[in-house]
């Protein structure tokens, strides 16, 4: 099942069962996807007319993930400004849109791969940490935010 179908699914079960704050948030997401759908400007994939149908399944997990990054600046920022109850809210929205996304990668996955990268490109200090980068990005695809693999990379290079 597609992620379009499955959110909407979803949203009509949390109607059911009159989980206002998951309804919120599916719809919230629902409408991310179909405006990016619009943006992307293609015709629908699945002969669908949901604008949301335009895009494949990588630019559904890259709105996805836009959706988690968001809300968790923003629980940062309402913690700074000392609203922790609103900090948790977006928490709580981080955890519903994460149970669409593909599982996180462990720090030891993560640290394998960029293990695997130093040695692919042969890089011997900070001074190839671009080159790390470049490579082990794309084999993480979105499973680990950037920040959490620059620290992995920067353990690997000493």
């Amino acid at each position: 099942m597609n992620l379009i179908n499955s959110l909407s699914g979803d949203i009509k079960a949390a109607l059911k069962a009159a989980e206002k704050d998951r309804v919120r948030v599916l719809r919230s997401i629902l409408a991310d996807l179909r405006n990016a759908g619009i943006e992307k400007g293609a015709t629908p994939d699945s002969g669908s007319d949901d604008p949301a149908s335009r895009l494949d399944e990588a630019g559904q997990m890259a709105v996805l993930r836009s959706a988690v990054k968001r809300r968790k600046d923003a629980a940062g920022q309402y913690r700074e400004g000392g609203r922790e109850e609103l900090a948790e809210i977006e928490e709580g929205e981080v955890e519903i849109i994460d149970g669409y996304l593909p599982a996180a990668l462990s720090e030891e996955e993560l640290d394998a791969l960029v293990i695997s990268a130093v040695a692919e490109c042969g890089a011997e200090g900070m001074a190839d940490m671009g080159k790390v980068m470049k490579v082990v990005m794309p084999v993480i695809d979105g499973r680990s935010d950037g920040g959490s693999v620059s620290q992995a990379v920067k353990k690997a290079l000493g």
